[in-house]
């Protein structure tokens, strides 16, 4: 134990010698929210929410308050490793201390890193669908979401102070544009509620007394996965021991609270076919609610939420390489950092990792990719929940500033959990076996480099933890 406490002593050293001279203004609470809230409210989820509520009614409700809990119980583990172990390279580093390096390079690469590369392209198609039906006449191709990106990647350049100021404003204007929305449709404040016809959402509670809202959990559970994304700033924050975990279960609270008015407020205006057949029913929604001025907020909703997943991907992703790239489990030039303290060439590496998919493909096939690949992100839920675990076990008695309540009850039901959503990730049973070939295929790949990494360069062993 002694000798771990001493490598965090020394991690953290290392990192307020980095720091020096770089600034010293530390992200506060509520942009530590904007940043759980930011990366989990995307175009994907209010998608999904639109979606779940036309198939499941008040089954779907039943099955976003699991989910809820479910987000507690990694929002738990992750509190806990991350003030255990407070340096940058996040899973990665409670991994290599709990099961080894192998597990921890590709539970970050297949996670995180292939991940953000393939599910921020499909949000830039999205933005660039809202903005061609907002701007017919102005031709604007590709271009302006890939503007975005590349302002992003300055601001972030530049350093923390100037995220967190760009991070606060996307959010508010993000939480603003749904809460405004879901309250004026469950009010019927702008425009009365029609007459739907056609069927309409079911709210009996038949489906949950059977048991049958279990079904829908899988698809609730992509409401609420991402606030771990604050973790890998841990050393940017301020008083991290008491805001890291309140941070992440206070978002979870407002996530679900947003979601349910904006679920429920889409119910009164839209019936069952356009809440589950439209491709962006939520812009349906904004039109219904607000006439001719429905597709501007909805655009604005839209490219809110991308561009607040983009600043968070590019703040997060990158330190958690940083970190990896100091404990030798990635390319040494990973370690970079500019006179503003950002990981240069983590932001610029995760840029084109974003835009190369976006120009290259296209959104019918990138989305296959994108369910697949999340695949892999559940399987990191499942190792920090491990991880957990195994740590108590090997190290019972190394400081803890935050402990999970009632353990290992929570990692336990975690890992259940997500082996459930991981079977029923795929939309369609006819998409079941691709999903499943296209993720063991990038986990294959990402193991194959990773076993030959750690075996080949960092000379040890794949499953040997680092106890040093």
């Amino acid at each position: 134990m002694s000798e771990i406490t001493k490598t965090i002593k020394n991690s953290s050293s290392k990192n307020s010698a980095a720091r020096k001279g770089a600034s010293t203004k530390k992200l506060r609470f509520l942009t530590m929210v904007g940043v759980c809230i930011g990366v989990v409210i995307v175009q994907g989820s209010m998608i999904s929410s639109t979606q779940g509520i036309g198939m499941g009614g008040m089954a779907f409700i039943a099955a976003m308050l699991v989910a809820f809990v479910i987000a507690q119980f990694n929002a738990m583990s992750f509190s806990e490793l991350s003030l255990m172990f407070p340096n940058e390279g996040t899973l990665a580093t409670y991994t290599q201390k709990a099961i080894g390096h192998f597990p921890a390079i590709v539970s970050v690469f297949s996670g995180y890193v292939v991940v953000a590369a393939l599910a921020i392209p499909v949000e830039m198609f999205l933005v660039d669908a809202m903005l061609g039906q907002l701007f017919p006449n102005f031709a604007i191709g590709k271009a302006a979401p890939l503007l975005i990106l590349l302002v992003l990647m300055v601001t972030n350049l530049i350093g923390a102070d100037i995220f967190a100021k760009v991070q606060n404003v996307l959010v508010l204007i993000l939480v603003s544009a749904l809460v405004i929305i879901g309250f004026s449709a469950a009010t019927g404040a702008i425009s009365p509620h029609p007459q739907l016809t056609g069927e309409t959402v079911d709210w009996g509670f038949e489906n949950i007394f059977n048991g049958s809202f279990i079904g829908y959990v899988a698809l609730a559970m992509w409401l609420m996965v991402g606030v771990e994304f604050i973790c890998p700033m841990i050393n940017e924050v301020e008083s991290p021991h008491r805001n890291i975990p309140r941070a992440m279960h206070c978002s979870l609270f407002l996530i679900l609270t947003i979601f349910l008015l904006f679920a429920y407020g889409s119910t009164l205006y839209l019936n069952v076919e356009t809440l589950t057949q439209s491709p962006i029913p939520y812009l349906d929604y904004a039109n219904a609610v607000f006439g001719k001025s429905g597709l501007a907020i909805a655009t604005i909703m839209g490219v809110a939420a991308t561009c607040s997943t983009m600043n968070t991907v590019l703040a997060s992703v990158p330190r958690m390489l940083h970190g990896m790239a100091e404990q030798k489990q990635a390319f040494p030039q990973l370690k970079a950092k500019n006179r503003f303290d950002a990981p240069w060439v983590g932001i610029v590496m995760m840029t084109l990792f974003i835009a190369i998919p976006y120009i290259v493909l296209d959104i019918d096939s990138l989305i296959t990719l994108v369910i697949a690949a999340t695949t892999c992100w559940l399987l990191a839920y499942i190792i920090a929940h491990i991880d957990v675990i195994v740590l108590r076990k090997r190290f019972p008695n190394i400081k803890r500033p935050y402990k999970t309540p009632l353990f290992p009850v929570p990692q336990v039901l975690g890992v259940v959990a997500m082996v459930y959503v991981i079977l029923n990730n795929s939309p369609s049973p006819e998409m079941t076996s691709t999903v499943f070939s296209i993720a063991g295929g990038i986990l294959l790949l990402i193991s194959v480099i990773a076993a030959f990494w750690v075996k080949c360069y960092m000379k040890r062993g794949l499953f040997e933890a680092d106890m040093d």
